[in-house]
């Protein structure tokens, strides 16, 4: 009689994690991190760019319209737009950030289970 192994029994140290649905899912691993860190950063640079292009191209482009309620809903769109594109930005860059301190955290505590 095959007997099947209680997910509450599980040891903190095993390398599998059951989710939910009793699935077994691997640990993410050190690449996992580095290359989430990476992307986003990627992300960050890009997002940065396009955030001073956007700046310019309404720096350049005002316009003026002779209705104060026209002129009040494009000042809203164009700091929206601003505030989108820089949120995007800072968003990306803390996610990298802390992916990259995680990465770094994740090669120190390695060493912990290939001891075991």
């Amino acid at each position: 009689m095959e007997t099947k192994k209680n997910p509450k029994s599980l040891q903190a140290n095993d390398l599998d994690e059951i989710d939910k649905e009793g699935i077994s899912q691997k640990k993410k691993g050190p690449l996992s991190f580095l290359s989430g860190a990476l992307t986003s950063l990627l992300f960050a640079w890009i997002s940065l760019f396009v955030s001073k292009k956007v700046v310019v191209y309404f720096s350049l482009h005002s316009l003026n319209y002779t209705s104060p309620v026209a002129q009040s809903i494009s000042s809203a769109m164009k700091t929206l737009a601003i505030g989108v594109c820089f949120l995007a930005t800072f968003t990306f860059a803390f996610i990298g950030l802390g992916l990259a301190i995680v990465f770094v955290r994740s090669l120190f505590s390695a060493n912990v289970f290939e001891d075991d």
